[in-house]
């Protein structure tokens, strides 16, 4: 089997790939109606289901999950007796964090430097994009020979759990002999990998309240206990000195033994500053694939700008805490719970608010899928072969999928490699990688569809 109809055809679509992602990008489909109007993902949704059906899908329909959000789904019949694969991608995005550290509007891809710009460009509106791209060039050359499912999450980025909701009320629907998660990325350009593992993630919002109202910090700052300084010092609580993340009862010393992520790449990867230190101890591997890892991503307190000299009556921070394969997230979410309520200084109230949980995953990447998916990515990227990695980010629907559908292979692939900086400032994809994705998730399924016959 050669790859060279298959590239030609990707090849020539790239164009219109790239004025499609422009499109898609331009909705503002961040699933939070408190920082975008609704109407900004029922526009994105409104698009990919247009797209399926110039595919000729069927029964496209935009599914109402039950966190308010809509995913969106269509059906592609395959040849008689072909297995049904099951193509996964989600349309909303993360928040633009701060629009003026961006070098070109988040909401407008822009071609720069070999790559194009915007907010969801990787993560994981290119996704779909390449998704479209291995249906049309397997369409001009013989046809898909699989029955194909597409359904695109409308929520994955916050963590609220609708889609898995509505497939576990309607089993029937997802199910598929293999399923394909497009959000994931290589480990790095030009390295064909497979997601091995995925960090389960569970996310709290922990509240302070030491006095009435806030106080002259003069008049009474001193002695009267601070909210926000009593916030400071429980936040502290959750890492060692080194950096290592520190749950009470949680353990934090797993090691990780498969491909290896030098540390060098890694601070360039990560952008560390000169001179600035990793946190935590044993390999990069270890600390981002197979260990928890807490962050702080928000606290409500006064802004520099206009602040006044207060004690702060009360504090509010966000907490996200990655959870790794072999440890459950239900658990950890207590034990982060009865950290953070035990660790508070001073007496102050503490109230904690769950705002999303989702398990860890492991792949079994000795399945035969994986076979097919290797035969494609040797093709796809000549001279390389198939490489499995940990990513320390989560995709909680996998652990729905997998309980849903134990027989399912479930393959992790995607767009989202290091130098996309997905969740960052100036989030990019490499068209590049775009193209030989799309090559390599053709490939698979024509691959995959010779494997099951007979």
């Amino acid at each position: 089997m050669t790859a060279r109809p298959i590239s030609e055809t990707v090849a020539s679509l790239m164009p219109r790939a790239k004025t499609e992602l422009a499109e898609l990008v331009a909705f503002r489909s961040v699933a939070d109606p408190a920082q975008f109007p609704r109407s900004e993902c029922e526009a994105a949704a409104g698009w990919v289901a247009d797209a399926l059906r110039a595919e000729d899908f069927q029964d496209v329909a935009l599914l109402d999950t039950p966190d308010g959000t809509q995913s969106v789904y269509g059906f592609l019949p395959g040849p008689a007796g072909a297995p049904t694969v099951l193509l996964y991608a989600h349309y909303d995005v993360q928040p633009p964090l701060d629009e003026s550290a961006w070098l070109s509007p988040p909401f407008e891809l822009t071609e720069r430097d070999g790559r194009w710009f915007g907010r969801g460009a990787a993560d994981c509106k290119g996704g779909f994009i390449m998704h479209l791209l291995a249906l049309r060039a397997l369409k001009a050359n013989g046809g898909v020979p699989v029955s194909v499912k597409v359904i695109a999450e409308g929520s994955e980025e916050q963590g609220t759990g609708g889609l898995e909701r509505y497939a576990e009320a309607h089993p029937d629907l997802l199910a598929a002999d293999t399923i394909v998660i497009g959000d994931t990325g290589n480990f790095r350009v030009g390295l064909p990998t497979v997601t091995a593992t995925l960090r389960g993630m569970t996310m709290l919002r922990v509240r302070l309240d030491t006095l009435e109202g806030n106080l002259h910090s003069g008049q009474f700052g001193g002695a009267a206990p601070d909210a926000l300084a009593a916030m400071i010092q429980l936040l502290a609580s959750l890492r060692a000195e080194d950096g290592t993340t520190t749950v009470d009862g949680l353990t934090t010393d797993a090691e990780w033994d498969g491909l290896q992520y030098p540390e060098a790449e890694f601070r360039t990867d990560a952008k560390v500053l000169d001179g600035v230190g990793l946190i935590g101890t044993g390999t990069v591997a270890d600390r981002v694939w197979a260990r928890p890892a807490v962050t702080v991503v928000g606290i409500d307190c006064p802004p520099v700008v206009g602040a006044t000299p207060s004690l702060q009556a009360s504090a509010r921070a966000q907490i996200s805490l990655r959870v790794p394969p072999g440890q459950d997230a239900a658990e950890a979410t207590k034990l982060l719970t009865a950290h953070l309520e035990s660790h508070a200084p001073w007496g102050a109230r503490v109230s904690v608010e769950q705002v999303g949980q989702g398990q860890p995953f492991r792949a079994d990447v000795t399945s035969p899928a994986y076979t097919s998916m290797a035969e494609a990515m040797r093709l796809a990227y000549p001279g390389e072969e198939m490489q499995a990695s940990g990513m320390g980010g989560s995709i909680p629907l996998c652990n729905t999928l997998a309980a849903l559908y134990p027989q399912a292979e479930i393959l992790l692939i995607g767009l989202s490699e290091p130098e996309a900086q997905i969740h960052a400032v100036n989030e990019s994809v490499s068209p590049e990688e775009l193209e030989r994705l799309s090559v390599t998730e053709a490939l698979f399924l024509r691959n995959y569809a010779e494997s099951r016959k007979g």
